[in-house]
């Protein structure tokens, strides 16, 4: 089993397009035209998508924090500062963590007010229990 995708709603699918886009290089891809309401397809990383869903009323839920719920992403640890200027130039808000933990890592807020982790690439994975 793998992961295919995530949906987020957002307030204005260009700009989160974009922001996704400019910061972590999500490079959009074809959607399918039934939505019905703006939309915008992104690849993550092969066979992984993020799915964007305009919902103009849309607001943040208060359990979007380190404790609570987020997006992970592993990125490149010598690249952390380049990303997170672009991140901060692009209206994010980046957020120490509150534990720490045995490699590097930051959140960060996007516009629409989601929280992801951005966390050390190639570090040692976890192995299935059992």
């Amino acid at each position: 089993m793998s992961l295919a995708h995530i949906t987020l709603a957002t307030r204005d699918v260009a700009r989160a397009s974009a922001f996704f886009f400019e910061t972590l290089g999500w490079r959009p891809i074809s959607r399918p035209g039934n939505i019905g309401r703006q939309a915008a397809w992104l690849s993550i990383a092969p066979g992984v998508e993020l799915h964007l869903i305009e919902e103009p009323e849309f607001a943040p839920s208060p359990f979007e924090k380190e404790y609570g719920r987020h997006v992970a992403v592993a990125f490149p640890l010598a690249e952390f500062p380049a990303l997170q200027e672009r991140l901060v130039a692009r209206g994010a808000t980046l957020i120490e963590p509150s534990r720490e933990t045995p490699f590097k890592r930051f959140f960060f807020r996007d516009p629409d007010g989601y929280v992801f982790e951005v966390i050390e690439q190639g570090r040692d994975e976890p192995r299935p229990m059992g």
